[in-house]
């Protein structure tokens, strides 16, 4: 599922990550990775505070959407 689904206080694990290669390069250099468990913050319509790798990012509901998770 993407991670724009997830509730608040849940942590998922990134399955894939997918867009252009720009957009890939990007959400793997913020640390979206295969294998990263996420903690998802907070979420106010789409847009997403997450934890990743001991990092606090806020993300959009766009590139929400490219992360796949379970």
């Amino acid at each position: 599922m993407p991670l724009i689904f997830v509730e608040a206080g849940k942590i998922v694990k990134v399955l894939r990550v997918s867009g252009t290669a720009e957009v890939k390069k990007h959400l793997e250099d913020l640390g979206f990775v295969a294998g990263t468990e996420v903690e998802v913050v907070q979420s106010q319509g789409g847009n997403l505070i997450v934890n990743v790798k001991g990092s606090r990012l806020a993300i959009t509901k766009e590139l929400a959407q490219k992360i796949t998770v379970s």
